[in-house]
């Protein structure tokens, strides 16, 4: 029996060392890179830089109150059994609805992670493929539910697109996989091109803007616009920026949001590259702790009709716990809100595609996979 214990310890004890030596060896990586040079001096020529960091244009804060803490002990009492489904969520390995050839269609992939198929091209947003969002494999939040398809059933893409560097919306196994796999360019906001770089991605594809900047990719324009959400990979805040995407065709506009909290800027991207035939809104990962960096999803519908929109597609739900709200709250609020206000709604189960021109009824399918 001692020998049995003997051993057990020795494995357990090469299991231990084992994770600290990836941690060792890939959680700096995991972290990202620093801006320095030419592209430092970019970001310091941002309006929205100064005294070292990106600020949003309306103030906000991003770390919870003493005040909210009450509030937040409730909702994790009141709320702990209703966070994960009931039952595995039902995803869409091969979706039945065809891709639009010269329209406008959409696959959700589950939390922001969302493929765009627009006027033939074909544009990825924030992919993560990880089982984790964090820089550990062994600690952070992990997948409420697998992805639906492997990476390698990707179609050719022609742009990937990240509105910013927190790990729910980058992800350095995935962006390194697509490297490999494809040769569409990166656009992304002011200095993440220093994460890229670190993670193994050419220089000539990565596309690094700043709010109201523009770039033609493919045949379409992606414009960078504003959000009000903050970023950072470590204890640093705000040393690269964040921001939410118009893409725009020859007849099609897309929104994708990113993560923001609700702003009058939406009014002002609508008047300025609106209206949207399809706009990508988050709605989940919610409190009212971080009330000005996340939407609830009524606001998350105002912020839609802010920006002009035609069909609402909710992101950012579903996938990872990342607030103390039941798994299915989010959607079930904005149902209640998109029937009230008029607003049309698709929502996909993980991996399904929608046309935009040919939505079917909302099929309530997660309340048959309800919270536990």
């Amino acid at each position: 029996m001692a020998g049995r214990g003997s051993a057990g310890k020795l494995v357990a004890g090469g299991l231990a060392l084992a994770a600290l030596g990836w941690a060792v060896r890939e959680v700096p990586s995991e972290l990202g890179g620093r801006a320095r040079g030419e592209r430092l001096e970019r970001m310091r020529r941002s309006p929205r830089f100064r005294d070292g960091a990106f600020h949003n244009p309306v103030p906000s804060t991003y770390t919870p109150q003493p005040s909210s803490f009450p509030e937040m002990l409730r909702e994790m009492v009141a709320d702990g059994d209703g966070r994960r489904p009931s039952a595995p969520v039902p995803l869409v390995a091969s979706p039945a609805v065809p891709p639009s050839e010269n329209g406008l269609s959409a696959v959700w992939y589950g939390h922001a992670t969302t493929l765009v198929e627009i006027e033939g091209r074909r544009v990825l947003f924030d992919p993560v493929w990880s089982d984790r969002v964090s820089p550990s494999r062994l600690v952070g939040p992990r997948r409420l539910h697998p992805m639906p398809a492997p990476m390698e059933s990707l179609p050719p893409v022609d742009a990937i697109v990240i509105s910013h560097d927190h790990y729910d919306h980058l992800d350095r196994a995935t962006v390194r996989a697509l490297t490999a796999s494809h040769t569409a360019p990166f656009l992304v906001p002011l200095g993440i091109g220093a994460h890229l770089e670190r993670w193994g991605v050419p220089a000539p594809r990565i596309v690094e803007l700043d709010w109201e900047e523009e770039a033609s990719v493919a045949g379409l324009r992606f414009v960078s616009t504003a959000a009000r959400h903050f970023s950072g990979r470590t204890l640093t805040r705000n040393d690269t920026l964040w921001g939410s995407w118009a893409v725009i065709g020859e007849n099609r506009r897309v929104f994708y949001a990113g993560d923001s909290g609700y702003f009058d800027g939406y009014a002002k991207i609508g008047a300025a590259h609106g209206p949207f035939d399809l706009t990508l809104m988050p709605i989940g990962a919610y409190s009212p702790a971080w009330p000005d960096i996340h939407m609830t999803p009524e606001e998350a519908v105002a912020a839609h009709l802010d920006l002009g929109g035609r069909l609402f597609l909710p992101v950012h739900w579903a996938t990872f716990n990342l607030a103390f709200h039941a798994w299915a709250e989010p959607v079930d609020r904005l149902w209640r809100e998109s029937k009230a206000r008029g607003v049309g709604i698709a929502v996909p189960r993980p991996g399904d595609r929608i046309d935009v021109d040919d939505v079917p009824l909302v099929e309530s399918w997660w309340e048959m996979f309800g919270p536990r």
